[in-house]
């Protein structure tokens, strides 16, 4: 028997029916289209599926459909605005800190939610709040890097 829920994803609100047994990932995917979010290993080892959830990143293939009722999400679609860019993709872009992609989306988020919480986050601290993103192709070196841009673009700013 489906289930109806409301969420709000990237400042949109959405009805859908849902089983009780899809995952968050699967909806956002499947059901909504934003098939930015990946999905990897389905048990919240890879970070994949980050999104920011209620203001926290988490892992969508932990989450049951039916428990994100009232929810608000932010995807990797969320992020800038139309065409624009945000400045965490600028920077992942510039610096090279893409290599295949599919852990791109995860660690974008990651270091949003990050950003948002501590502007001013110290390496070791951009280390802790990635460490639930696995990527096989890159060695973490140029991401980091990236972030901490980002990080040193936002505080110039604010000194303006």
């Amino acid at each position: 028997m489906k289930h109806k829920i409301r969420l709000t994803v990237n400042g949109e609100l959405n009805e859908l029916l849902v089983d009780p047994w899809q995952t968050l990932v699967d909806i956002i995917r499947n059901e909504m289209g934003l098939t930015g979010t990946k999905k990897g290993c389905g048990s919240g080892d890879c970070g994949a599926c980050t999104i920011i959830f209620n203001g926290k990143p988490v892992c969508s293939c932990l989450i049951l459909s039916i428990e994100a009722d009232g929810s608000e999400i932010i995807t990797i679609e969320g992020l800038g605005s139309g065409e624009e860019l945000h400045p965490i993709q600028k920077a992942f872009i510039q610096l090279g800190a893409i290599q295949c992609g599919f852990c791109t989306p995860g660690m974008i988020i990651s270091a949003k939610a990050l950003l948002d919480k501590f502007p001013n986050p110290t390496e070791e601290q951009v280390k802790i709040a990635i460490s639930g993103n696995l990527c096989r192709c890159s060695g973490y070196k140029k991401i980091i890097e990236a972030i901490l841009h980002v990080r040193d673009l936002f505080q110039q700013m604010h000194k303006h």
